[in-house]
């Protein structure tokens, strides 16, 4: 099983990697971000569980995903909405100089540090017209882009969709505010843009002849 390989492959804001100023000239005195921020939870929630732990107590196509997922209704019309990543710091953060670098209730959006060029699409495992859905469109083939479920059988779903299944548990759902499936997460300036999509009638048609794809 690949699942961590495939998280550190896309390197999940799931992925940006943890969170670091990008070279942009010196301008007077500059810090590393510290602190965990917001894209580098995502990424550690989605990879937390001990998948060989838990493949070698039950059987794969049991597996259901972490206990706190979230179901989410099937979206009911095509819509995109934007999401603030901003994050503000729980803890203070040390400089290593006996000194404060981050005082607890700092503020930043990590989208001004960092870039995230991956594709997030995010169903639920449970609805058959979904499944189909991705396993017909262009993201089922992109290297770009990560599946979350929302739920669903491991095995089976695995089955349908020959690439690395992730699970979306409640800390995702929240930070990235998402509201229905299936949806497709991706960067947008200082923003993530959710596109929810609406199934049409016909699923399960050829890539190249799809319907519903944004």
């Amino acid at each position: 099983m690949t699942i961590r390989n495939g998280l550190a492959a896309i390197g999940l804001m799931v992925c940006v990697s943890s969170a670091q100023a990008k070279e942009l000239g010196t301008f007077g005195m500059t810090y590393r971000i510290a602190e965990r921020d917001a894209l580098a939870e995502i990424e550690e929630r989605a990879r937390q569980v001990d998948w060989h732990k838990v493949l070698d107590k039950q059987k794969v196509e049991n597996f259901q995903g972490p206990p706190d997922r979230v179901r989410l209704p099937r979206a009911k019309r095509n819509r995109s909405f934007p999401v603030d990543m901003t994050y503000t710091t729980e803890i203070d953060v040390p400089d290593g100089k006996g000194g404060i670098l981050y005082p607890k209730g700092y503020t930043f959006n990590p989208l001004d540090y960092v870039t995230y060029p991956k594709t997030l699409v995010v169903i639920d495992g449970t609805d058959a017209d979904q499944v189909k859905w991705f396993a017909a469109s262009e993201y089922d083939k992109r290297l770009d882009v990560t599946l979350l479920l929302t739920g669903g059988s491991f095995g089976a779903v695995s089955k349908k969709i020959s690439r690395p299944l992730f699970y979306a548990d409640r800390k995702i759902v929240e930070r990235l505010k998402l509201q229905a499936v299936p949806s497709v997460v991706r960067q947008k300036g200082r923003i993530m843009e959710v596109t929810e999509v609406k199934l049409t009638k016909i699923i399960g048609t050829p890539a190249h002849g799809r319907k519903g794809a944004p």
